[in-house]
């Protein structure tokens, strides 16, 4: 059974967006996750993108990430960063380790 995403998007404290994720990204899933990445990137600078609490990412969510590739920061788990190297996205934008 599939764990429901949830998607927040808030303000750091340097002012940059940042949207949080929780649960699964796939294919049932992905336009929401491609609005929140649109509603983050709206001021159109760099952006975070916190998949800390993501359990699973398949290639719909790699799909949605990679536009943003040249804007976002990502910050993942160990579970999910290999995912993020074989894809590619690893190598045009910046993934960095959940604290």
């Amino acid at each position: 059974m599939t764990t429901p995403l949830k998607l927040s998007v808030r303000r750091g404290g340097d002012g940059t967006a940042v949207i949080s994720a929780v649960g699964e990204v796939d294919m049932t899933n992905a336009d929401a996750f491609r609005s929140a990445l649109a509603q983050a990137s709206a001021g159109g600078g760099r952006f975070v993108v916190d998949l800390t609490g993501v359990d699973y990412l398949d290639s719909a969510g790699l799909t949605v990430l990679l536009p943003h590739a040249s804007r976002i920061k990502i910050i993942a788990t160990p579970l999910l960063t290999p995912v993020l190297t074989i894809s590619g996205l690893a190598e045009v934008t910046s993934v960095v380790p959940a604290p």
